[in-house]
């Protein structure tokens, strides 16, 4: 598609319109591509600006990554936040003090976990930490079983300990589901403290936890 039919595209009242002039798009120079889809950013359709947020991720430019700040910090649908956190991170480690801030004061589960996709956080341990350390402490259970996962990464690593004792904060956690994980994951920790947990998860009320905590045993 020429440029001039994106650009009357991108003002048409079909927002199926608008979405595939800023696909079409994709074939332009970033300095082109940047100040068309600053245009959209602020359509009445989120999926327009979820668009939008995707395109800024791919057409990267400086006026690019402020547009992607201004999105995650005052978009309304939480949809476009974690498109715009996954965007973001295609800008590297500049981006990545912005991730945490979303993080902290964001609580939507879509959102949390764009970040933690987004951010290779076995690079960055005490990250990894902080977002964790958060995520248990929120109210998403599919929140909390990602940071109980993700801190199973660091089993047998400098950070182990930390990463343990953030994991045993949720060994008597009113969903099962969490348990559940918990005693999964603290298989992988060589630690008197982890062997505790598991017995004590061993005698839990629900027999999935029970399972769990046997699993590879037999």
């Amino acid at each position: 598609m020429e440029l001039h039919q994106i650009e009357t595209y991108l003002q048409s009242p079909n927002p199926q319109n608008r979405m595939k002039a800023i696909t079409e798009l994709r074939n332009y120079e970033p300095a082109l591509v940047v100040p068309l889809l600053k245009q959209k950013m602020y359509d009445q359709e989120f999926v327009v600006r979820s668009f939008v947020a995707m395109g800024l991720g791919y057409k990267r430019t400086e006026e690019g990554f402020d547009l992607l700040l201004d999105l995650i910090e005052n978009d309304r649908d939480y949809n476009v936040r974690a498109e715009a956190a996954n965007s973001l991170s295609k800008y590297g480690e500049q981006a990545i003090p912005h991730l945490v801030k979303l993080f902290e004061r964001d609580s939507h589960w879509l959102v949390r976990e764009s970040i933690f996709a987004a951010i290779e956080l076995t690079k960055y341990p005490e990250i990894l930490l902080k977002l964790c350390t958060l995520g248990i402490e929120g109210e998403d259970p599919v929140v909390k079983l990602t940071s109980i996962a993700y801190l199973g990464q660091l089993a047998k690593t400098p950070h182990q300990d930390s990463a343990l004792e953030i994991i045993l904060s949720a060994v008597k956690s009113e969903r099962s589901v969490i348990r559940v994980r918990v005693a999964r994951i603290l298989k992988h920790f060589d630690h008197p403290k982890a062997q505790a947990a598991l017995l004590e998860l061993r005698e839990d009320s629900d027999h999935k936890v029970v399972a769990a905590t046997l699993e590879g045993l037999v």
